[in-house]
């Protein structure tokens, strides 16, 4: 099992997303998560699917589209450094992702069936990763990060979004 990071193995920023993660088992965790954000997601009407609770905020969908993007992009550097790789690594622009996006443009089935299988690529990515691995630590975005704090803050920053778009979105 995945045992929760240590503070030093991130920067404080990431805390708030690593918080949210309950005890347990990371990954039966995150296989959980497709059912309920699927299920979040799939019940929205098309005005939900569109909403924005504020001017310059993001649509419901782009939320989800946001979501897709960092999952990939965090796993990628998950894989970098679990693999040892020490090339430093560039931060990204979430707010040009999704403005590059176009995921106003597309269904929510669709960018569900993406999720998904985003997410079943990370959990078949965590399920095969050699123990060693775990305490690896690399550099993106010029901050330090261990493997195992970046399969948390997947973990973590979904959350994180489902609980915004209750809260200010009201789905």
């Amino acid at each position: 099992m995945i045992t929760r990071p240590m503070q030093d193995e991130y920067i404080a920023y990431y805390g708030r997303y690593i918080d949210l993660v309950p005890d347990g088992d990371l990954v039966q965790l995150l296989a959980a998560h497709i059912q309920e954000t699927t299920k979040q997601y799939s019940a929205l009407t098309k005005e939900q699917e569109e909403h924005r609770y504020a001017p310059g905020k993001w649509s419901v969908k782009e939320v989800l589209g946001h979501l897709i993007d960092t999952e990939r992009i965090m796993s990628y550097r998950l894989l970098r450094f679990a693999r040892a790789d020490e090339t430093g690594l560039a931060g990204y622009d979430d707010e040009a992702y999704v403005a590059q996006g176009s995921f106003s443009s597309r269904s929510v089935s669709d960018l569900l069936e993406e999720y998904q299988a985003v997410r079943l690529a990370t959990i078949a990515l965590l399920k095969g990763l050699p123990e060693e691995s775990w305490m690896r630590k690399g550099t993106a975005n010029n901050s330090v990060i261990s493997v195992r704090a970046l399969a948390f803050i997947i973990a973590g920053h979904e959350l994180h979004h489902r609980s915004i778009l209750v809260e200010r979105y009201g789905v």
